[in-house]
């Protein structure tokens, strides 16, 4: 305590003044008028009460009453050291703060924020009270303790010990070990242990940042420094039942829906190939595995069991011919389930923790969320589930971004506007092989004077976009839309497209929309099929709904069970590796990624591809590259923006 620390100098110096007082019997039967005009520095507001504070006793003998030496003068010498302590803490305060905060604080705008915050305070310290560590010390230290509760690791946080700093020089240093570790936690609690431009180029979230400075303001007022440090983590339910989940992972409970025990399948035993027309006993096995409907003793093997067969092909991602080869029977018998492929749940929900804190603290009501490894969107009001559909996303290598955007209106009879990473990766080398490729898929090509090569599909059933597409706009130029492939549904695992996400259930996706941002207009999938045609036409929103596009391989659903989900890009890896290895001390700092070029417009020689109007050529490259810019209709130009499918 301050006070012990004080014993020797108060000794000291209570023995000099009774030597004095001696020599002056005279003088010492005075009214001890000095003890009143002891000076004390002043202190700010939110300063912390000091040795001085705790003894306001010392003083309370009225000036003009006569008291004995041993009684008023060791009460102006307590006062008097106590404010020579505070002045001496001050002052050491003040040097490491003017001084170098590079050990302690290896950020800018930190050590702006640390040293503007002391001054305004007169230098006097935030953590600091009579007894070292004050009560705000002592809530911010047990706190920091107990951050694994987030999926943090209190390591990254050290605690000064205030118990072994004896003089005002080791306290100072003290005082500010605590606030490096407090605003070291405050960033990782806002925005993320991990920054995510350590782990893809194709993540991009913006939110409101919270300065140093504000943080140490808002800790310096708070009533209650433990629930102003957890404020500071996400606290949204999806986060809150995630953090209940990993505690309940680590006590042992487990609430993570169970899939079906192998032994409880039935078996279907191993042998040769079967196929359509076949008899064998094995069919039984077969027919009670996928439970086709019929007579289950049937060792037929007929077309509703190579139909069985076949979707179950589909689902475990297998080849779909339908017939019952050593993969497909291992595969029912469960050699290769989907939980084989599943990381360590605990290491799994970390990251999805920080991937939390990515995001916006404030989602909007409603909005619309996509998880992307549960190959699902779904639109929510009042932080409830007002509807979902399955929905097919990226593939690896073209995967779906990581964003947070807001959709602002629906587009009904859509153009595709091919992207020119497509058009150079996979079109112009396709016209190479067979130029009449394009056509016979119903798409269009021009080349602008400058060679800028366009190629686009207008309206129609076969578009690739389907009828209807939803636009959030955002620098990746990915949307969600209809698709005339509605086969791809019937996968359990659907990351097949170039990026964008296709609906399964547009037309309700749509009218679900629109019956929150204009109910009074009535719409309804019945009104939106009639608006089906040649001709794109929009319908804007009076008020955007955010879109956010996550990666949530590890969520509670709306039973209170934990649901773990396959790492399709390969997110949770990278950042498992970043918690571990060797980058993890710098994990948070973001790094540059090269521009995003898949926009950048694909030219060849002017004239390559040239022509006076599609259809009007004199060859076959006149007829698919012919029409001037003219000729394209606006909504096919797109004002040079390409987007993916």
């Amino acid at each position: 305590m301050r006070t012990i620390r004080f014993d020797r100098f108060l000794a000291s110096t209570a023995l000099g003044v009774a030597l004095v007082l001696s020599g002056h019997s005279l003088h010492a039967q005075t009214p001890p008028q000095a003890v009143s005009g002891v000076p004390v520095p002043d202190k700010p507001d939110a300063a912390p009460m000091t040795a001085q504070d705790l003894a306001p006793s010392a003083q309370a003998t009225p000036a003009a009453t006569p008291a004995p030496v041993n009684v008023t003068a060791p009460a102006a010498v307590s006062t008097t050291a106590a404010s020579n302590a505070d002045s001496m803490l001050t002052e050491k305060l003040r040097d490491l703060v003017t001084g170098k905060l590079d050990r302690s604080f290896g950020r800018k705008n930190e050590r702006a924020a640390v040293e503007s915050f002391y001054r305004d305070r007169n230098y006097a310290p935030l953590w600091i009270g009579n007894d070292a560590a004050g009560a705000r010390a002592k809530a911010a230290i047990a706190y920091l303790a107990t951050v694994d509760r987030d999926g943090l690791d209190p390591a990254d946080y050290p605690i000064p010990d205030f118990k072994t700093a004896a003089d005002p020089e080791s306290l100072a240093d003290a005082e500010l070990k605590l606030t490096a570790s407090v605003l070291s936690y405050a960033r990782h609690a806002l925005h993320g242990r991990i920054h995510y431009s350590r782990v893809a180029a194709d993540i991009s979230y913006t939110h409101p940042i919270l300065e140093p400075a504000d943080v140490l303001a808002k800790l310096a007022d708070a009533k209650d420094v433990s629930q102003a440090l957890d404020g500071f983590q996400p606290q949204q339910p999806g986060y809150q039942a995630l953090k209940k989940a990993l505690a309940d992972l680590r006590g042992g409970k487990t609430q993570q829906e169970p899939e079906k025990k192998i032994e409880d399948r039935v078996r279907v035993p191993e042998g040769k190939i079967l196929r359509p027309g076949m008899k064998d006993e094995r069919v039984l096995a077969v027919r009670k595995r996928l439970d086709i409907a019929g007579d289950k003793d049937n060792p037929l093997y007929d077309a509703a069991v190579a139909e069985a067969v076949k979707k179950f092909q589909q689902q475990a991602d297998l080849g779909t011919d339908g017939n019952l080869g050593a993969n497909t029977v291992r595969a029912m018998n469960g050699a290769t389930p989907a939980a084989a492929k599943l990381g360590d749940p605990v290491d799994t929900v970390i990251v999805n923790l920080d991937r939390w804190r990515w995001m916006p603290r404030e989602l909007g009501n409603p909005y619309v969320v996509v998880n992307i490894p549960d190959y699902r969107l779904t639109l929510m009001k009042d932080d409830k589930t007002f509807w979902t559909t399955k929905i097919v996303v990226g593939k690896p290598g073209l995967a779906t971004p990581l964003i947070s955007a807001e959709m602002k209106f629906i587009t009904v009879n859509p153009t595709w506007n091919v992207p020119p990473s497509i058009i150079e990766k996979e079109y112009l080398p396709a016209l190479q092989e067979d130029p009449q490729a394009l056509e016979r898929i119903g798409l269009k090509v021009t080349q602008d004077p400058d060679g800028t090569v366009r190629i686009f599909q207008p309206p129609g059933a076969a578009n690739a976009l389907g009828r209807i597409r939803f636009n959030f706009p955002n620098k990746f130029l990915v949307y969600q839309h209809d698709t005339p492939d509605k086969k791809l549904f019937a996968h359990d695992k659907r990351a097949f497209s170039h990026g964008c996400m296709r609906v399964q259930n547009p037309l309700t996706y749509a009218e679900k929309l629109l019956s929150l941002v204009l109910p009074n207009e009535h719409y309804t999938e019945a009104r939106l099929e009639k608006m089906f045609g040649n001709s794109e036409s929009n319908i804007n929103f009076p008020t955007v709904i955010p879109v956010h596009l996550t990666y949530q391989s590890a969520f509670v659903d709306e039973e209170g069970k934990l649901q773990l989900r396959e790492d399709v890009y390969g997110r949770d890896a990278r950042m498992i590796a970043l918690f571990k290895g060797s980058e993890r001390k710098v994990a948070d700092i973001a790094i540059e990624r090269a521009p995003n070029t898949s926009s950048k417009p694909v030219r060849v020689a002017p004239g390559t591809y040239g022509g006076s109007s599609y259809g009007g050529g004199s060859n076959l490259f006149d007829l698919l590259f012919g029409p001037s810019r003219s000729a394209i209709p606006p909504s096919a130009r797109n004002n040079g923006r390409s987007f993916v499918r």
